[in-house]
């Protein structure tokens, strides 16, 4: 239903052929990956109600945002962007407000990923 909504909107709003529009798209994605990746720490096992509404919820619009975006961005840019930003940003998080280790090899693996992710986004695509 959700992602139905988006599709409409997306393409009511053109966002098929608008690059930066998609690429909006991916990166609120990716924050909301974060939310819901950090969000299943606090369902203890969807055992508790108000944050497993909130995970789901974070998981559906993240997946939607993605579809959307992906009919623009190649899918193997968009899905490796979408998972570096979720990647990269639950661990910053992790290591800034959630005690986890703040070792440099581990900086410097988070700021690999992001790289990574950069570098999908301003290579040019070729098509066949």
């Amino acid at each position: 239903m959700l992602v139905d909504l988006l599709n409409e909107l997306a393409s009511k709003c053109d966002l098929v052929h608008n690059p930066t529009m998609a690429w909006t798209c991916l990166i609120i994605a990716g924050i909301l990956e974060i939310g819901w990746a950090i969000g299943l720490k606090y369902t203890e096992g969807f055992s508790r109600l108000w944050p497993s509404v909130a995970t789901l919820g974070a998981m559906i619009a993240s997946f939607a945002l993605l579809s959307v975006a992906l009919k623009t961005i190649p899918v193997g840019t968009g899905y490796a962007v979408w998972t570096g930003i979720g990647a990269a940003g639950t661990a910053i998080i992790g290591m800034a407000f959630l005690g986890e280790s703040r070792e440099a090899l581990r900086i410097l693996c988070i700021l690999l990923i992001i790289a990574g992710g950069l570098g999908l986004k301003f290579v040019p695509v070729a098509k066949l």
